[in-house]
Parts: C-alpha cells; structure tokens; sequence
C-alpha cells in the first residue's frame, strides 16, 4: 500500500505561495483573475500529506479572502504583509477589516498612523502635481482618483488627505493605515523615488503601482513571523511568486520558486522555476514533490 513520507524528508515543510500571477490564472482584468480546481485540489494534497500552506498576496481582504477560503490553509499573509492571518479559516471579513485587532491573537497587523500618512500624500501631490495617490486602511481606498480604472468592485472614497484636528468632510479617519498607492505618470516615476520619506518602505507592484508601506510590512518579515508561529524552520520553507515584491521572500526561504513566467528578475534569483500561472505550475510542482514522497 502507497503512503506518503514525512514532508520534512524532503527538506520543506511550508509552502508559502503567492496569488496574482503565480496560484491564479491569468485574464485581461483584475476580476477576471481565477483559481481553478487543479490549484485547490494540489493544495489539498498537499495538506492531506503533512505540508503546511501559507498564501502571501498584495490583495487586501475584499479580493483575497474568498480565494482564500477555497484553500487549506494554515496562515494568510494579505497585503504584502500589513495584515496576517492565523486562523483564516474561521476568519470573516468584518473580523478582518477592524481598526484596532490587538485583542485577537490570531491577527497580527503591522501599519502606520493615518495622519503620517495624510502628511506623505500631501506632500507627494503637492510635489508631483496630478499623481494618482490613495491610503488603504481597513480595506477602503482613500484616494485622489476614482480607483474603477484599476479595480471594479474595490471600496473607496475621494479624499483631500486631511486628517485629525484639520480634518474636512473628505479627510481619513484616525487609525492605523496598512500602505499608501500610488500610480505616477511616465515623467513622475526617478523623482517619485527621490520624494519617499524614510519611514516607509517602497515597492513596486506588476511595474505600475508604487506602494509604500511600514518597514517591516513585506513578505520576507512576514515569512519569518509565520514560520516563528507554526513552528517550522525558514530553511524548510518553498516560497512561490513571480513579481519583484516576491525576491525577498524567496531569497528568506530555504527554497525561492518562479513560475515561468515571472519578472525576469525573479527568474534570475529563483532556486527553481516551475511552469507558468495558466499551466497550473505550482500546482505541478507539488504533485511532483509528493510523487517523490511516495513509497509503495
């Protein structure tokens, strides 16, 4: 009788893997983006043999928790890192989207003031006139344009970044922000990256959206808080991406794997490379190490 060996005997324990381009099909929209039943059923092997699963997505909770509740998760890391999730399969979205979660141990949140934030979108608009600018804090969009150029069915409101004391009708609330967005133009992009503060940290997402978040709010931090809380070594982690905010991640895990069809650059720096996104790659890959596990 077949059975499958300890998934520590191949050296991994955790799979953690991205969404957008990497677990999900591609489209011509966002919304058209998909799981298909390869992925979830490949996951759900996995699970079934031992391994722990991880998601680590840019998505907020509005876009990812539904895809997220398809899979056997352990732990959901949602906005590159500002919001992680221990218990995702019991989580809902108004559990999700709280201001102040430091009573549920299961959530870690890792932001920073609204106001500070406030005073970075002033000071890039009134530096960069016309920039597209916005602030993302319990899943609604504060935001200087109309965010259905980007996103469909995303929550959002016009702002003028006011924020405390000064605060108008369109101002942020008080709170704790998870990233500011930002959308620059051809001629904004070299002095865009001279103007952020050093109090956040910049990335750039599918070579469009600039987001800026709190330091330690990325996948490569939030690979080792998952790992410290589910009890397995980084060095037994396979990390799954195809963007640039994916590199650290990869690089922090004991093993970094591309879909083929990833940024060039994470081709350059990945351990190994499975197929592409619409080919069901990771879902391939883990067939494949589970067919190495098995022993008749």
């Amino acid at each position: 009788m077949e059975h499958i060996a300890d998934p520590s005997e191949s050296g991994v324990r955790l799979l953690v893997v991205d969404l957008d381009g990497t677990l999900l099909h591609g489209a011509d929209t966002f919304e058209g983006r998909y799981l298909d039943r390869t992925a979830i059923d490949a996951m759900r092997r996995a699970h079934d043999a031992g391994f722990k699963l991880a998601v680590s997505t840019a998505r907020p909770v509005s876009t990812g928790l539904d895809i997220v509740r398809r899979l056997p998760v352990d732990a959901c890391v949602y906005l590159n890192g500002a919001l992680i999730d221990f218990h995702p399969l019991e989580s809902t979205y108004e559990s999700l989207t709280r201001d102040d979660v430091t009573a549920d141990p299961g959530l870690v949140k890792i932001g920073f003031d609204a106001a500070r934030a406030c005073e970075a979108c002033r000071m890039f608009t009134e530096r960069l006139p016309g920039i597209r600018c916005g602030i993302v804090m319990n899943d609604v969009r504060y935001t200087n344009f109309d965010v259905s150029v980007y996103w469909k069915t995303q929550t959002w409101r016009y702002t003028d970044f006011t924020s405390g004391e000064g605060r108008t009708e369109r101002g942020v609330p008080d709170g704790v922000a998870d990233k500011i967005i930002l959308f620059p133009g051809a001629d904004q992009w070299d002095a865009l990256g001279e103007l952020v503060p050093d109090d956040f940290a910049a990335s750039v997402s599918e070579g469009v959206m600039w987001m800026l978040m709190n330091p330690l709010a990325n996948k490569a931090h939030s690979l080792r808080l998952v790992c410290d809380r589910l009890g397995v070594d980084v060095a037994q982690t396979a990390a799954f991406g195809d963007d640039l905010i994916d590199i650290d991640m990869m690089r922090t895990a004991g093993l970094g794997v591309a879909v083929a069809n990833a940024n060039p650059r994470v081709l350059a720096i990945a351990d190994e490379v499975c197929p592409s996104n619409d080919e069901n790659g990771v879902a391939q890959w883990i067939d494949g190490r589970l067919r190495a596990l098995t022993r008749g």
